[in-house]
């Protein structure tokens, strides 16, 4: 990687309880926003925004949204006030070469967004926009329209995914001895494995693996953001596993880098 160049991210974010629950993951969100050249801002991909086309967040001071239920009020009552970027959102509005919402009101920073960014920059001081995930997209056109952004890493952009590569809710065992299912450690196996080795088009195409990639995703949603940081591998860079683990049975913790 050249020394200019920002590296690209993707975090398995997990439960939202890891926002207040310190873990190996997060001590690894932790350590690597220390180890990383300060960015002037962050383009971030949530598995949480999804949406009828392309919208990237353009409000100077965007607010922290809490979407989720159930849990403890230490949650809720978590602000993480990083400013916004209205200059970075027309920026990507100007690569995608496509129409782009400029969202200044209703959106701000969600919870796959913000319970990563509070250890990565507990300061919250990194401006931070967000580019929703067009719902209409297949996950080819999700990797494609993710190329275009390439151009931000030599700009001093960190582009970060958040999401999970395993992700079924309805699998869900919340007990502390939950050992992962079977399907789950093979889909995940699968991902790190055609990752490493390059092979992009099988990760595209990733319903073709069978049933352990359909119980693996069920919806694609929290799967996109980690095509979106592949799409933007030179041919000089190699992905690097930061942490990987099944919790809860059937969400998979894999973050890794481009770089």
């Amino acid at each position: 990687m050249t020394s200019h160049r920002q590296p690209a991210v993707f975090a398995g974010h997990g439960s939202p309880m890891y926002a207040i629950e310190h873990n190996r993951y997060t001590e690894v969100w932790a350590r690597l926003g220390k180890s990383l050249r300060r960015p002037d801002a962050i383009l971030l991909i949530s598995a949480h925004w999804v949406t009828r086309g392309v919208w990237v967040t353009a409000m100077p001071k965007p607010k922290t949204i809490h979407d989720f239920g159930g849990f403890p009020q230490e949650l809720f009552d978590i602000q993480y006030p990083a400013p916004g970027c209205p200059a970075l959102a027309h920026r990507v509005k100007e690569l995608l070469e496509t129409p782009v919402v400029l969202e200044e009101y209703e959106w701000g920073i969600d919870h796959g967004a913000w319970s990563v960014l509070k250890y990565l920059y507990p300061d919250a001081d990194v401006p931070v926009v967000q580019l929703s995930l067009d719902g209409s997209l297949s996950t080819r056109e999700h990797y494609e329209l993710a190329k275009k952004l390439q151009a931000l890493r030599d700009e001093n952009i960190l582009i970060l995914g958040s999401g999970n590569v395993v992700h079924n809710l309805r699998t869900i065992h919340w007990g502390e001895d939950a050992k992962p299912f079977p399907w789950a450690n093979e889909f995940n196996d699968f991902f790190v494995s055609e990752m490493n080795a390059n092979h992009h088009e099988s990760l595209i195409n990733w319903e073709q693996f069978g049933d352990a990639a359909h119980l693996s995703v069920p919806t694609p949603e929290h799967y996109w953001p980690a095509l979106y940081i592949l799409a933007l591998q030179k041919d000089d860079e190699t992905p690097k596993v930061l942490s990987n683990g099944l919790e809860l049975g059937s969400i998979s913790m894999l973050t890794f880098s481009i770089q």
